[in-house]
Parts: C-alpha cells; sequence; structure tokens
C-alpha cells in the first residue's frame, strides 16, 4: 500500500517584481555583507516571514480587543515572537508588531549569537564554526546559521581552542 505524502510544500520567499530596482538594493546589500548572508534569498525570506506576521497583527488589530479570536491568535502570536526573542516583554501588545525591522529578525540567527557573544573572532568565522559543527545550539551540534536562536536556549563551544 503505497504511503500518502502530508508534506506542504510552499515557497517561503517572494522574489521582488523589478530586479534591480537602486533603493531596494541599497537596503538588501548592507545587509548581505553585515550579517553575512549566502544569498538575496535569505533576505527576502525574512522579508515575506515579517511580512505574514505584519499582516496577521494588523488583521487582529481590526478585530474588537475583546473579541475571543483576537485574545486567542493575539497571544499566541506575541508570546512566539517573545519566545525568539525579536519582542522585548513589556512590548506585548499588537501595535509594537508593526515596528519591527528585519534586522530583529536577523540578529536572531544563530550565526549572528554565535559572533555577538564572542565565540567567533568574525560573522565569516562563526558561519565557519556552525558548519563545521563547533557549535552545540540547545544540546544538539547545529550546521545551519540561519537557525533562529530562541531566548531559552544556550550556546555552547564544543572545542574552546576553536573558538578563539
Amino acid at each position: 500500500m503505497p504511503v500518502a505524502r502530508s508534506w506542504v510544500c510552499r515557497k517561503t520567499y517572494v522574489t521582488p517584481r523589478r530586479p534591480f530596482e537602486k533603493s531596494r538594493l541599497d537596503q538588501e546589500i548592507p545587509l548581505l555583507g553585515e550579517y553575512e548572508l549566502r544569498n538575496k534569498r535569505e533576505v527576502w525570506r525574512v522579508k515575506f516571514t515579517l511580512a505574514k506576521i505584519c499582516k496577521a497583527a494588523q488583521e487582529l488589530l481590526i478585530l474588537d480587543e475583546k473579541d475571543q479570536r483576537c485574545l486567542f491568535e493575539g497571544n499566541a502570536l506575541l508570546r512566539r515572537l517573545v519566545r525568539i526573542g525579536v519582542l522585548d516583554e513589556g512590548k506585548m501588545k499588537l501595535d509594537y508588531i508593526l515596528g519591527l525591522k528585519i534586522e530583529d529578525f536577523l540578529e536572531r540567527r544563530l550565526q549572528t549569537q554565535v559572533f555577538k557573544l564572542g565565540l567567533a573572532k568574525f560573522i565569516h568565522h562563526a558561519c565557519v564554526l556552525i558548519r563545521q559543527r563547533h557549535i552545540r545550539y540547545a544540546t544538539e551540534s547545529q550546521s545551519l546559521g540561519s537557525v533562529k536562536f530562541k531566548l531559552t536556549a544556550d550556546i555552547a563551544c564544543q572545542h574552546q581552542n576553536l573558538c578563539l
């Protein structure tokens, strides 16, 4: 009997309508260098994620504050953003979600956090350490630098002589 596939394959990014728009390129290129992203698709993926979150927040803001859906989904969305560290505990309102930027999400990547914590000399060194599985995150070694780093998890370097 054949096994049914229940994978949901959908696109995780949206390409820009104008491929060579100067204002957009001027925003994306510094992000590629500062956060050591592999390609523009990673920037587009974060933009798409941010757009979906902002759209959900806008839909909830239209509803009445005492509406059951607004209370339940709004709290779930806020808790999720606080858990990954994008939103502060003191800013647990839907209005603050609309003020989020791409940089807020890029700061929570594992690669950026390894560099910010001082486990790597450069952001590229952090990428190399992660790809070679020298960094342990949440008690398991990771090989992807784009993993979102949660506030409750800790990062450790397996070989101290390799990390700085």
